[in-house]
């Protein structure tokens, strides 16, 4: 009775210390309203959502760090990075979703921040929205556009970014290939690296160092979020008091927060990373259904797949993990270049089989493939060989297709939309089994933080 009566006393002290220890915080976190007078919200789902916006905001960058890493030029006020991070509701796993900076999106009405011009609403690209509305046109914006209830807002400048990768001591990346852009200053060979703030800035801005422009820059953003947390949970940060809460006060010190994020959710979460692990935590972006979707007075802008990304949403408010069932097992998998689930496809019988075209859907279905589960008869059953008909927008998923059923032949049709079609041949035998060859998975091209570690 006595040792159990000490250890309580203990653990309530104990608790008491942690809470004492970051109260002072509240005070160094710059506020924001971004909830003020939202009315027709999504309803509240399971775990938190937390919408996490990256400005280009660099007042307080020195003049040396200016010309160091490229920091010159008038910034647009707009938003770099929007991300939402869902903490499950049992705080074992982090959801991060990234929503593309160039996205179509469509505006409710609103109060022109600059001019006091009222708006009923307009089509824009999303970073614009902070510009014209600041934070609650932002979470307004995400909210229409996702369903998704918004608990907490986060806003994170270049200097508070540099500051949490410096006070943690960097951050190791990795790279196979060469990392180069001219534009940011960003120049790193195939290798691992310990990036301090300013270099890890570099890293997660440049657009120009792959073909891949703005979609691999929020990869390489994903890849550096997972290093960081892994960082967070394996230095004996989240179980110091007295470092929490140094490591807190530097990062939040240059920071906006919505008033509710305070002294109780910095410790929920503080808590909650003490079990986490790389694996833990799954990143994947927004489903992209159109590139390149032209709006008159925007331009160039990415249009979200309608059907993939309200799915992408619902698990979120569902509290399921991005990831599930994302990997097939059992036996020799061939590696493609696009993830089966991200493939959609139509079956043909092309022959008199009976019977060939749902053994065939049923077989690319269970390899992963998103076929219609409802194949039909070709217009002339003669097919001896099978045919993977694609159109020429689609040509990577038609390959990763064709890999998987050895000895079929790509016909390239203009117009045939994103639905690949198989004619089964004949000659049909077997699925191969096929897997991304990079870390991403599933319908939503997920990656989980141990997936994009360093070796």
């Amino acid at each position: 009775m006595r040792a159990t009566t000490t250890l309580s006393v203990v653990l309530l002290a104990a608790a008491g210390i942690g809470h004492s220890v970051v109260a002072g915080l509240d005070a160094d976190i710059a506020r924001v309203d971004p909830f003020k007078d939202m009315k027709n919200r999504p309803r509240a789902g399971h775990g938190m959502n937390l919408l996490l916006v990256g400005t280009d905001g660099r007042e307080a960058v020195t003049e040396a760090e200016r010309r160091r890493y490229r920091l010159g030029g008038a910034p647009c006020h707009c938003t770099d990075t929007i991300m939402i991070v869902h903490i499950s509701e049992d705080r074992e796993r982090a959801s991060v979703v990234s929503l593309p900076r160039d996205s179509y999106a469509e505006t409710p009405p609103h109060t022109d921040q600059v001019t006091g011009e009222e708006h009923r609403g307009h089509p824009i690209r999303i970073n614009s929205a902070y510009a014209e509305g600041g934070p609650q046109l932002t979470v307004r914006t995400v909210e229409n556009m996702t369903h998704v209830k918004i608990d907490h807002y986060l806003e994170v400048d270049f200097t508070s970014f540099m500051k949490t990768v410096d006070v943690l001591g960097g951050v190791k990346i990795c790279t196979a290939e060469p990392l180069r852009d001219t534009y940011t200053g960003l120049d790193l060979a195939p290798g691992a690296y310990t990036l301090k703030g300013g270099q890890a800035l570099q890293y997660v801005r440049s657009r120009h160092a792959d073909a891949s422009s703005d979609l691999g820059r929020m990869k390489r953003q994903q890849r550096f979020l997972a290093a960081l947390v892994a960082r967070a949970t394996s230095s004996g940060v989240l179980l110091n008091p007295l470092r929490f809460r140094d490591v807190t006060r530097a990062v939040l010190g240059s920071v906006r927060a919505d008033r509710g994020f305070g002294t109780d959710e910095l410790l929920d979460l503080g808590r909650a990373m003490r079990t986490f692990s790389p694996s833990s935590s799954e990143f994947t972006t927004v489903p992209i259904g159109q590139m390149g979707y032209v709006a008159k007075g925007i331009g160039s802008t990415l249009k979200w797949d309608p059907v993939r990304s309200q799915r992408l949403f619902r698990a979120l408010r569902d509290d399921e993990p991005l990831a599930a069932g994302a990997r097939p097992s059992g036996g020799a998998v061939t590696r493609v270049d696009v993830a089966p689930q991200q493939i959609r496809v139509q079956v043909e019988n092309g022959t008199r089989i009976a019977g060939l075209g749902g053994r065939v859907d049923a077989a690319l279905a269970a390899t992963g493939f998103r076929t219609t589960r409802q194949p039909v008869s070709a217009a002339a059953p003669t097919a001896r060989r099978t045919v993977v008909a694609y159109d020429p927008r689609w040509d990577r998923s038609a390959k990763s297709l064709a890999t998987a059923l050895p000895g079929s032949e790509l016909r390239p049709v203009k117009g045939l939309g994103a639905t690949l079609r198989v004619i089964a041949g004949s000659d049909f035998r077997q699925v191969r089994k096929v897997r991304a060859a990079q870390a991403e998975q599933g319908e939503f091209g997920v990656v989980r933080g141990d997936e994009v570690g360093c070796p």
